[in-house]
């Protein structure tokens, strides 16, 4: 498995590759591969026994030429600046590719929170809410959830910011549970537009997701709900995996009871009517639809060669590297590029932010109907941009869409010393 690749560069990397297919100055470009500024702080924590631990923590925002910036927060060991900022990148391109009025942003805290309890959690998000509290604001930068973080943490954000703020602010954060201003739907988002982009993929190649055998690489929010959705669609999921390991099934597997599983024992491998495989053999197994759905690197170059699925939707960002990209075009395996696959996060994320605006909430039925609206362009718009500028990839269609509209908005608004 890769660790190697820097994420950033990946990212670089990506938009050199999309800016061949674009009407666009090479300083212009050489812009949009920087973010604009990078909040890094040191977060002194008081522990459950007194002791005072210190934990690094990052805030990059990438750009704002299109709205104010928007973007998770992640509680991983294996936080890095270039990854916050690699990631900051990719919100940028997402928000661009579907087509809502906000920037790029992501943060995150090297801490591994299943060492810390829930009052030390607590202090740990306060304590990066205060530091977040000049850069943020309903129009300025909305945090979300990501790795790790859900809407208990969001809630902590929010009540530290209007509480510091003294205000009433629920805009200011999305991915809030239902009473704090949350939208419905939230929760299921990434995995309904993970599923609504490989239902689009297998159409446009004239199959039918319904015939698919799946398998899923990461079985967190995004990966169990893609997984349980495709399901419903009548796809086969023949195999799951978490951080501990995998489980296969030819014959396929329930969704929702492996999710059950993880639930009530912490892993899928616990799961007791299926083979035990690793992560490397799910991500190689031969199977229609591929989905990794857990953290950056997955599929590196060496990986990529015993690649076996026709289909792969990147419901993680950035799992698979450059390298093994060029391999799997030569392959013929599609793959649809994570800032359109999971793009539907941010996008009901919007929803969330608009209606806390409005302050008028919209039905679970709406949102849905809204993203798949929203998703379903996006899809059309990227083959047609594939179509018509010969691009080797999806992905590189994607980016070529996203970077002319970012690069629209930047002219449009003009270069402001």
């Amino acid at each position: 498995m890769a660790d190697q690749a820097n994420p950033f560069e990946s990212l670089q990397e990506q938009l050199d590759v999309a800016g061949e297919y674009v009407d666009v100055q090479s300083d212009v470009l050489e812009r949009l591969k920087h973010p604009e500024r990078v909040l890094e702080t040191t977060l002194s924590v008081e522990l459950d026994d007194g002791s005072i631990e210190l934990f690094d923590a990052y805030r990059s925002q990438f750009n704002g030429d299109r709205g104010p910036y928007k973007g998770g927060i992640r509680y991983h060991p294996g936080v890095t600046r270039d990854e916050v900022k690699a990631l900051s990148g990719w919100m940028a391109y997402k928000c661009a590719i579907v087509d809502i009025p906000y920037g790029g942003g992501k943060g995150g805290i090297v801490v591994d929170p299943k060492q810390y309890s829930e009052d030390e959690l607590e202090r740990l998000t306060r304590s990066f809410a205060a530091e977040l509290r000049p850069l943020i604001g309903e129009d300025k930068d909305i945090p979300a959830p990501d790795v790790n973080t859900g809407q208990r943490e969001m809630n902590w954000i929010k009540d530290t910011y209007e509480t510091l703020e003294n205000t009433t602010s629920p805009g200011v954060i999305t991915g809030k549970a239902l009473d704090s201003g949350g939208s419905e739907g939230r929760v299921e988002a990434t995995g309904r537009s993970t599923m609504l982009t490989a239902r689009e993929t297998f159409e446009w190649l004239g199959r039918d997701l319904s015939d698919a055998t799946v398998a899923v690489q990461g079985y967190g929010n995004a990966g169990s709900i893609a997984a349980r959705l495709i399901d419903e669609q009548g796809g086969t999921i023949v195999a799951v995996s978490d951080s501990s390991g995998g489980i296969y099934d030819p014959d396929g597997l329930d969704a929702e009871a492996v999710a059950d599983t993880k639930a009530e024992t912490g892993s899928v491998v616990d799961h007791d009517v299926a083979e035990d495989i690793t992560n490397d053999e799910l991500l190689t197994l031969d199977v229609d639809l591929l989905v990794p759905a857990a953290l950056e690197n997955a599929i590196d170059e060496s990986l990529a060669h015993d690649v076996s699925a026709d289909v792969i939707a990147e419901a993680a960002n950035g799992p698979i590297t450059p390298a093994a990209d060029e391999i799997l075009t030569d392959k013929d395996v599609y793959v649809v590029p994570d800032i359109l696959a999971n793009a539907g996060g941010v996008t009901v994320s919007y929803f969330e932010w608009v209606q806390n605006r409005q302050r008028f909430s919209w039905t679970e039925q709406r949102v849905n109907e809204e993203l798949e609206r929203v998703i379903t362009s996006a899809f059309d718009d990227l083959v047609e941009t594939y179509d018509s500028k010969g691009t080797p990839n999806l992905r590189t269609a994607a980016y070529v869409v996203a970077i002319e509209r970012v690069v629209d908005a930047y002219l449009q608004g003009g270069n402001w010393p």
